[in-house]
């Protein structure tokens, strides 16, 4: 009886332990091929599952004949069980309209964009990938809020919660590194920079000093570059458009071992005989990256990036040129050269389930030379100007450590963090002369050229060692299931030692803050949700401006006195409050999402350029100053086929109390509640894309930018209002793009910039005084850009 009892139970056993199959595989972006950290893979009924590695690989033994693989921001997938043997390859696509992305920057940590009570966009792999974008600006300007305009050949001006411009109140990192030290002018930085690296781009709009330091006061844009690919991928590529503009572009990866990847990316641009003249320009720019994977906790990375730039730069025009569309420069000599080449190395140690050390050691050595057209000094009707040439050259060794811990009491992560950056400076600047050919009008400058190098004529020279270093924490609890309390500081200390060669000085100088933060987010369910947050932020004034000679000063008077040099030693920092209120909402089954933030920065002793009669700019750093807005953003997919996303601010930039003079004989001695220049009202971005399900690989897109007119002074005497598309004042443009891929493997495209060739500028500014007249830096006519690339993609 007993044998007839336990032989049908054995070969039951029997049967069930042949039935399970230990299967491994590997989950990656179907987008991007970059392994998928986490993805969930499990049974239909969620009785056995698994997570992936930082490769995207994992391990499951299971009968089950078909598995369900998830991942945050990804449409779930479900596949069948592969022939014995073999291993399983799952690609997710990503869930373009889902609110629920993973994002790092707001905490340092891959964490819930809705967990993070902050302001903050994310720009997709797929977005990146389907605008192709020939300048960094064409994907930043759809992040909703932000506004980044195309000086020509990659240079550019940034406006988040601030007025557009070149002030230093943007951190820009990559990788959550900072492009350049604290204290070193970082306008322009983006230049260095390889778009084809990025994977996608996250934007912390509002102050984030509490996390990553100065500067990081209207916001912090960091570039996340790629990882090697999970499978080996293989990409090169042309790119072209109808005003001289050539790029030849590749880029590539894989797994070399199972332990170790790498991809490699970049390209060679040259552009001649532009729309616009004198704006010749070559950049090659490289980047790279190896990971290693030593067991199933400790993961290096090594990276490193090559630019250089060299281009002709050539400014701005006056008004006769530019109302004319004859877009010639006044000036064919002036130049911008920039070399940077960065590296670091990164150790991730997950010592258990709660907690992760990250260690990393970076070196930066960069050098910016230039013959500036905005160092162009001209008074009305004079035949003769000044110019200058400068130079600036730094080299950095940084480290930072982080560790995060979490607990179980109130579903708590802590994350502390110290960083150190030391980087010796050089810089030195001289005068050029110039003569200065008129208009027949004798009230603007047609063509400057050169007359005399005067290398005796320095207007700054000067070494420092700078050195950077802070401390910082945040804290993360759950008081209630659903409600996040954010506690979060740093603090900060700038130093550096100088040598002023041109008053013979030397010294210490030191800023020191501390930046606290307090935010909650309250979860309403149904993936609506609410946040709030109080944060602060401070921007010590740059070098080049403490060291920069005050106008007037150190110049030889009529009867033969030099009058002493003066420097801006005294500049303080200026320091922001930020103050805000958000939400998140999904409708419609999903179908809708809607992002809306509400915040008030002010401004204390914001560092402002006062613009004098000659061009040349007086560094102010005293009043109040006050920026006030509401952010929002819509997306919604109505059908499979397509996707709609708007985006956009209206906001208030004004002088609460500024002091421009304090001389009797001065007409004007303050702005107080005045608008800020360069401060438009109303800035958006929308675009309608369309990808057909008849034809798989087809996509199309249509996109709108609309920034409303501003001032030009800070007087409020006149405004940039003139009329674009659909009678709009100030900007209004319309942007194409098409792109056919066939199975992955050809890709060809087409980018109509500024589809109805409006004449509109990115910048118009003037002086103060009456007799200042405007200058223009005027936007591309319309541009077709085409560009054809193969790719492979293995299978293994």
């Amino acid at each position: 009886m007993i044998k007839t009892v336990l032989l049908p139970l054995a070969l039951c056993a029997s049967q069930a332990a042949w039935a399970q199959r230990a299967l491994t595989g590997r989950v990656f972006d179907a987008a991007t091929k970059e392994p998928l950290i986490g993805a969930t893979i499990r049974t239909p009924d969620g009785q056995v599952g698994t997570a992936t590695n930082t490769n995207g690989q994992f391990s499951l033994t299971t009968s089950a004949t078909e598995l369900v693989v998830s991942a945050v921001g990804y449409e779930p997938f479900t596949v069948t069980m592969p022939a014995e043997g073999l291993p399983l390859r799952v690609a997710l696509n990503p869930a373009v309209q889902d609110l629920q992305t993973v994002v790092v920057t707001a905490s340092r940590e891959a964490q819930l964009r809705t967990d993070a009570p902050v302001a903050i966009a994310k720009l997709s792999p797929t977005l990146v990938q389907d605008t192709k974008p020939t300048l960094l600006a064409e994907l930043i300007n759809k992040v909703p809020g932000v506004v980044m305009l195309n000086y020509g050949n990659e240079q550019h001006a940034m406006g988040i919660r601030q007025p557009f411009g070149t002030n230093a109140y943007f951190l820009y990192l990559e990788d959550g590194i900072p492009l350049r030290p604290m204290g070193v002018f970082n306008h322009n930085a983006l230049l260095e920079s390889n778009p084809l690296a990025i994977n996608s781009i996250e934007v912390v709009k509002g102050p984030a000093s509490s996390l990553y330091g100065p500067e990081a006061v209207g916001g912090a844009l960091n570039l996340l570059t790629k990882r090697p690919t999970a499978v080996p991928t293989a990409s090169v590529g042309v790119q072209a458009d109808n005003y001289g503009y050539r790029r030849v572009q590749f880029g590539g990866g894989g797994m070399l071992t199972p332990q170790l990847g790498g991809f490699v990316s970049g390209y060679v641009a040259r552009q001649r005989n532009s729309w616009l003249a004198s704006s010749d320009y070559d950049k090659v720019s490289l980047n790279a990256r190896l990971e290693y994977a030593l067991g199933t906790r400790t993961h290096l990375t090594a990276a490193a990036s090559y630019n250089d730039y060299d281009s002709q730069t050539s400014g701005s025009v006056d008004s006769v040129a530019y109302y004319r569309r004859e877009y010639s420069s006044p000036t064919d000599f002036t130049y911008r050269k920039t070399y940077a080449l960065r590296a670091r190395l990164t150790a991730e140690q997950q010592w258990n389930a709660q907690n992760q050390t990250t260690l990393t050691g970076f070196f930066r050595d960069n050098s910016i030379g230039q013959n500036p057209s905005y160092g162009i000094r001209w008074r009305a009707g004079a035949t003769t100007a000044t110019g200058e040439v400068n130079e600036n050259r730094f080299k950095s060794y940084g480290l930072l450590a982080q560790h995060s811990v979490r607990w179980n009491w109130l579903n708590s992560r802590l994350i502390g963090g110290a960083s150190f950056d030391y980087s010796p400076t050089q810089y030195d600047a001289h005068q050029i002369d110039l003569a200065a050919q008129l208009r027949a009008d004798k009230k603007s400058v047609e063509k400057y050229s050169i007359t005399a190098d005067r290398p005796d004529l320095a207007i700054a020279d000067y070494d420092t060692d700078l050195l950077n270093s802070a401390v910082y924490a945040q804290l993360d609890v759950h008081p209630l299931p659903k409600l996040q309390l954010t506690l979060g500081g740093r603090f900060d200390r700038l130093s550096f030692d100088y040598d002023n060669y041109l008053d013979k000085s030397s010294g210490t100088k030191t800023f020191q803050q501390a930046t606290p933060k307090i935010g909650l987010t309250y979860d309403l369910g149904h993936g609506r949700g609410l946040y709030a947050n109080y944060s602060q932020g401070f921007s010590p004034p740059g070098l080049t401006a403490i060291f920069r000679k005050r106008p007037g000063t150190g110049v030889a008077t009529p009867t033969g006195e030099v009058v002493p040099a003066e420097f801006y030693y005294n500049l303080q920092p200026a320091r922001f409050y930020n103050r805000e209120i958000g939400g998140w909402a999904s409708l419609l089954d999903n179908k809708v999402y809607v992002d809306v933030a509400l915040y008030q920065l002010d401004g204390r002793n914001e560092l402002l350029s006062i613009r004098q009669p000659d061009n040349s700019t007086d560094y102010q750093s005293a009043g109040k100053t006050l920026h006030r807005g509401i952010e929002y953003s819509l997306t919604w997919k109505p059908t499979a086929e397509l996707f709609f996303r708007f985006g956009g601010t209206n906001a208030v930039h004004r002088f609460e109390e500024f002091a421009l003079s304090t001389k009797a004989t001065d007409a004007v001695k303050d702005v107080n509640g005045k608008q800020m220049p360069q401060a438009p009202r109303w800035v958006a971005n929308t675009e309608l894309t369309y990808k057909p399900q008849w034809l798989r690989g087809l996509r199309a897109s249509l996109e709108y930018q609309r920034i409303s007119s501003w001032y030009q002074d800070q007087v409020n005497r006149v405004r940039y209002d003139d009329r674009t598309l659909f009678g709009a004042r100030g900007v209004s443009v319309l942007n194409a793009r098409a792109g056919y891929s066939w199975r992955e493997t050809l890709e060809v495209f087409v980018n109509v910039i500024n589809l109805t060739d409006e004449l509109y500028a990115n910048a118009a500014t003037r002086g103060n005084a009456p007799t200042d007249r405007t200058t223009f830096t005027p936007a591309a006519p319309r541009t077709v850009s085409v560009g054809v690339q193969y790719n492979f993609i293995g299978k293994k």
